[in-house]
């Protein structure tokens, strides 16, 4: 087995009173990828800093190799003191590193270049932070969130990126899919420990629950064993000669043990305010359009919301999503059509613009308008500490200002406001953000069983494939369309692998094809396909289907953790086939698509 690159033992670390870290340990050799996983506000981000050299820990060894490079992807980047992102970019590469890799990622990640730092926004923030560490292609790779603020065919392109560098990776996210697809180890914090688990994300919550059940039984068995010992001292036989000190001394020991048990940390409760039953018809929009300037976002949709739906928005950052859901929910007027609310509606709305928070506000005061130490949830009023406990908030907590809060905790904050509403209609847009897992699995489940209506944004595609029974997507010059079930479904539907492409097509290319339309059309059109044609719609779909078996075969074998330390070489090879593998079956499904399309309408 090839030596790590980097070994963390014993690490001890204290912020105040109970150890943040206390012995966590984290290796990781050449070419591994590994999910670091654990509650919001477990260390997750400390310890990742102090593999980078960032944070020295109170105890514990730190190793990494002399000639090893590290970069580390942070969840704010600094970027003030550069003119431009290229700027920013470049001053991650090493003197022996290639500037067109720069270039490369920064054109795949939607940049020029030419931005300045102070107008960017988060979204494209990240990705600037991204090209510049994954330019110097290191020999470890820090990502902390490294999907925060991108939109769905960003996050996709970088699955891809990630999973054919050769670069050792720790990675921290939120995003389960991305996880599932990118890593091969998972490292779980808890409780300031570490267990390793030598599979990917996608084995994690099973071997979890295996080993919380596991710790529950045995410390059950040690407090019966405990009642033993002390039944033994009161009434056995050798309890009434002399004490024997030595078994004394072992119980001691087993009630210091137990008493000094850290837990698992409970789950938040999520229970949405009932309202009153709306109408059948919760919305109703026809012929929509929105446009801003020359740039129409909303041309000509229509839509119908009926009760029980949960419907989901979904497209690349700046495309129009929450300008829809503002016309949908009759917060902003459309420039032409329609938008009918039904009635009895009552809204509950989580906001993207989690800023918009006073941060000098206390959380006891947020949660009840100032109106005092209680409010009404689900009819039943309730003083506002034991709501907050409901949300994993301590009781001294409810005077602490919301600037002191912590990304996942404003976000379990702000879902707690809106929870405890009355609704019928809820509207989430991002409701995903800054989660942990097990918060982020109770909001799926409150989604899929809620009694009204939701309407969400949301760019994570295993939330959308858990909650929602439609997808509404954008389909290029302020087209939209609702496709049934959810985001795998409208994958399908699509008959592609991405939401969109991650680079729109030159202007030419855009005209080009016009002409060729055009001129298409100005022909008497055929009557049926040429023999060439219905020979590759029929043959087609067994290459296919040939190309993903061996698609699945490749991914078999990378999914292997000691493959790439047993043969590096057949390791790159089989990353570089897979590659090529899925460019093949991209290009097959299109050519599919095209035919099969051209038959229907040679038939219609």
């Amino acid at each position: 087995m090839a030596p790590p690159l980097l070994n963390l033992d014993g690490i001890k670390l204290t912020f105040g009173g109970t150890p943040l870290l206390d012995g966590a340990a984290l290796s990781a050799s050449a070419g591994e990828k590994i999910a670091l996983v654990g509650r919001n506000g477990s260390g997750k981000s400390t310890l990742l800093k102090i593999v980078a050299g960032l944070i020295e820990p109170q105890d514990g060894e730190v190793f990494r190799q002399p000639s090893a490079t590290v970069r580390y992807l942070p969840q704010m980047p600094d970027m003030d003191a550069f003119a431009s992102v290229r700027a920013y970019v470049e001053a991650g590469l090493g003197p022996a590193d290639d500037p067109h890799r720069a270039t490369y990622l920064m054109e795949h990640l939607g940049l020029t270049g030419e931005e300045r730092p102070n107008d960017l926004s988060g979204g494209e923030a990240r990705r600037a932070a991204l090209a510049r560490v994954m330019a110097p292609e290191p020999d470890i790779l820090l990502l902390d969130e490294p999907t925060n603020h991108l939109d769905l065919s960003v996050i996709e392109w970088l699955e891809e990126e990630l999973a054919r560098t050769s670069s050792a990776m720790i990675l921290i996210s939120h995003d389960r899919r991305f996880l599932e697809r990118v890593s091969r180890a998972t490292v779980w914090l808890d409780r300031g420990q570490t267990r390793r688990l030598d599979k990917g994300f996608a084995h994690f919550e099973e071997w979890r629950d295996q080993v919380l059940e596991e710790e529950e039984r045995e410390q059950h068995k040690l407090g019966r064993q405990i009642v033993r010992e002390e039944h033994w001292l009161r009434y056995g036989v050798t309890a009434r000669r002399k004490r024997n000190m030595r078994r004394l001394g072992e119980l001691q020991a087993m009630r210091q043990r137990f008493r000094s048990h850290r837990g698992a940390e409970g789950s938040a409760t999520m229970v949405a305010s009932d309202a009153a039953e709306s109408g059948k018809l919760v919305i109703e929009a026809k012929g929509i359009e929105k446009s801003f300037g020359d740039l129409t976002v909303v041309k000509g949709f229509s839509t119908r919301i009926q009760r029980g739906d949960r419907v989901g928005l979904v497209g690349p950052n700046g495309v129009g999503k929450t300008t829809l859901l503002k016309m949908l929910t009759g917060e902003l007027p459309p420039d032409a059509g329609t938008v009918r609310l039904g009635v009895n509606l009552e809204i509950a709305t989580l906001d993207q613009k989690r800023e918009a928070v006073d941060p000098q506000e206390t959380l006891a005061n947020y949660l009840t308008d100032g109106r005092g130490e209680n409010l009404v949830v689900n009819g039943e009023q309730r003083h506002v500490v034991s709501y907050m406990k409901d949300f994993l908030f301590k009781p001294e907590q409810a005077r602490t200002p919301v600037r002191e809060l912590s990304g996942g905790e404003r976000a379990r904050l702000l879902l707690a406001r809106v929870l405890a509403r009355p609704a019928n209609l809820l509207v989430l847009d991002e409701p995903t953000n800054d989660l942990d897992m097990e918060t982020l699995e109770l909001l799926q489940e409150l989604v899929a069983g809620f009694a009204g209506t939701v309407v969400l944004v949301s760019h994570d595609r295993d939330f959308l494939d858990r909650t929602v029974t439609s997808v509404i997507a954008p389909n290029g010059a302020g087209r939209w369309i609702e496709y049934a079930g959810g985001y795998s479904d409208m994958l399908a539907q699509r008959g592609g692998s991405k939401l969109e492409e991650r680079k729109a097509r030159p202007k030419a290319e855009a005209n080009e094809a016009t002409a060729r339309a055009e001129q298409t059309s100005a022909k008497s059109p055929a009557k049926k396909l040429s023999f060439k044609q219905k020979f590759a719609l029929e043959s087609l779909p067994k290459k296919i289907e040939a190309v993903s078996a061996s698609i699945s075969r490749l991914e078999n074998n990378i999914a292997d953790p000691s493959f790439y330390e047993r043969d590096p070489a057949s390791f790159q090879k089989t990353i570089a086939a897979l590659d090529k593998e899925r460019t093949t079956l991209t290009s097959l499904e299109e050519e599919w698509l095209e035919l099969e399309m051209l038959r229907e309408e040679m038939e219609g």
